[in-house]
């Protein structure tokens, strides 16, 4: 067989948020490339087609079908059994991704502490736990990536968004430091932050709301889940090993970060 670049053959991947709009596209990416995935949502009927839709449109893995493990994010019982229960059922964990999350937004006066605690506890929390759960085996095997979905506005801030922009911009913090910490290991740990992405939510807008946001981007227009996938693809590849601790935004030059 001719190698290819980002060859995930073999590996498997732990993916939140797994059935949703960037969440699908990652795990399309991933299986795209040859990894035997655990799909992680809340949904059990959503989980159970979307896995049926990767296993029938890829084929089976070498090391088995696609799986779904459905958890809430916000119920830390549940979340402290996840990593457990993928490797269970992989066999092992060479990828986690941290793509799910959630918005309660506000402007910072209006804010509710309850809008506060559970997009931290979803989007930050939840990520720390899961990150640390995976540290371990990653460790033993010498050899693991670790991606977190950031956003762009955990970079620039955004108004009515001070729980999403911590929450955000906390992952990368995390990352950072994490990856410090494993990089003689083998583990790497780095986000993705994307900018407008066309999803299901973003079609339903106006045509004028869509016109104003296209304005915002240097490409003058929304990017696809697939430009995430394939950003999370490379992550994860052995390819990327000398990468570490950083955030590869994706947004159509919406924000140039150095």
């Amino acid at each position: 067989m001719e190698n290819r670049l980002f060859d995930l053959t073999g590996m498997t991947a732990l993916v939140t948020g797994a059935a949703g709009g960037i969440g699908s596209a990652i795990c399309h990416a991933l299986a795209q490339q040859g990894a035997r995935l655990a799909l992680s949502g809340t949904n059990p009927a959503k989980l159970r087609s979307f896995r049926e839709e990767l296993n029938d449109t890829y084929g089976a893995r070498d090391n088995g079908d696609h799986v779904e493990i459905t958890c809430d994010l916000s119920n830390t019982e549940q979340v402290e059994h996840l990593v457990p229960a993928a490797m269970d059922t992989l066999g092992k964990l060479d990828i986690l991704v941290n793509n799910a999350g959630i918005t309660r937004d506000n402007l910072a006066m209006r804010m509710k502490d309850d809008e506060w605690d559970a997009v931290i506890r979803v989007n930050l929390e939840a990520a720390f736990r899961l990150m640390r759960a995976a540290t371990k085996p990653m460790m033993k095997a010498r050899f693991g990536r670790i991606v977190s979905v950031t956003s762009v506005v955990g970079a620039t801030g955004n108004p009515g968004q001070i729980n999403y922009a911590a929450a955000k911009a906390g992952l990368v913090g995390m990352s950072k430091s994490l990856g410090q910490e494993l990089a003689t290991r083998g583990v790497t740990v780095n986000c993705v932050a994307p900018g407008f992405i066309r999803t299901a939510m973003t079609d339903v807008l106006p045509d004028a709301q869509k016109d104003a946001l296209n304005a915002r981007i240097p490409m003058g227009r929304m990017g696809e889940g697939s430009d995430i996938g394939a950003a999370v693809a490379y992550l994860a590849s052995k390819e990327a090993g000398y990468v570490t601790g950083q955030t590869l935004h994706v947004n159509g030059g919406m924000a140039m970060m150095s």
